[in-house]
């Protein structure tokens, strides 16, 4: 099974590169499943309805969500009904919508995780014990699994990693918007990406103005960020997945931006 990963979505420039390079990465990958993380399509913020429909209609078959999952309030409206969307598993009981869920595209399938770090971010429930749990109950429906693991904390997620190598497909960081070059096989099978990045507007800050994000580090004041304006990029991950054991055969970084389209 071919599965690729869009790093974190943000705002309409993320939004118009998905739209522009999905047939491209269908074309160069030929991937049976795409998957990416929405939390920051909705003008850098959460997501809405809207927004989901187009991802779906342009040809992402699952989104995953973060820290951001309810800045926008609409989502409070759909995200119990839409079962392909999930939110950080490891968040309380009695929170909306779901932490995983099976994305079928192209005749297969693929058992999907969100988790979000405890390191540097609001206290939630360990993502250690939840992922063990989500994965035990996928296992019983597809050996091949996705985990994205929303955290701050590299040493969180290269940890997450190793925990969960051999039972895991492919295990992806993302919410720091920055792509790390660790991508690699685990021991155990498992595919292996500290961050995905993001895809939107190279030239900011993790995507937001840099000259509003500069001057608040110089001053010290608050203010608030927008969306920053310019050239895009798109960063994301591929895994090749042998279904029989859920074992990774090749993961590969996807890096494209206006400048340079590079595929490493």
């Amino acid at each position: 099974m071919k599965v690729v990963f869009i790093g974190d979505i943000v705002g309409n420039i993320g939004r118009d590169t998905v739209k522009r390079l999905l047939p491209w990465l269908k074309d160069k990958y030929q991937p049976h499943i795409i998957i990416a993380n929405g939390e920051n399509a909705a003008g850098g913020r959460g997501i809405n309805a809207a927004i989901t429909r187009e991802l779906f209609d342009w040809g992402v078959h699952g989104i995953t969500m973060g820290n951001h999952t309810w800045d926008n309030r609409e989502i409070f409206d759909f995200i119990d009904d839409e079962t392909r969307m999930i939110r950080p598993s490891n968040l309380p009981p009695g929170t909306p919508g779901r932490g995983s869920m099976i994305v079928k595209g192209n005749g297969k399938e693929l058992g999907v995780v969100n988790l979000i770090g405890r390191t540097f971010l609001p206290p939630s429930d360990c993502p250690f014990r939840v992922a063990d749990e989500e994965i035990e109950e996928l296992r019983k429906r597809t050996k091949c699994i996705l985990v994205d693991f929303h955290a701050e904390a590299t040493s969180e997620k290269i940890a997450m990693g190793w925990h969960l190598d051999g039972y895991a497909s492919l295990v992806v960081g993302t919410h720091t918007h920055v792509q790390t070059n660790d991508a690699r096989i685990l021991p155990e099978g498992t595919a292996y990406l500290t961050d995905a990045g993001m895809t939107g507007p190279r030239d900011g800050v993790l995507g937001m103005d840099k000259d509003t994000v500069v001057r608040r580090f110089i001053t010290g004041m608050p203010a608030r960020f927008s969306v920053a304006e310019g050239k895009w990029t798109l960063n994301g991950v591929f895994v090749d997945i042998d279904e029989s054991t859920g074992k990774a055969n090749k993961v590969q970084l996807i890096t494209v931006d206006e400048e340079s389209w590079i595929a490493v």
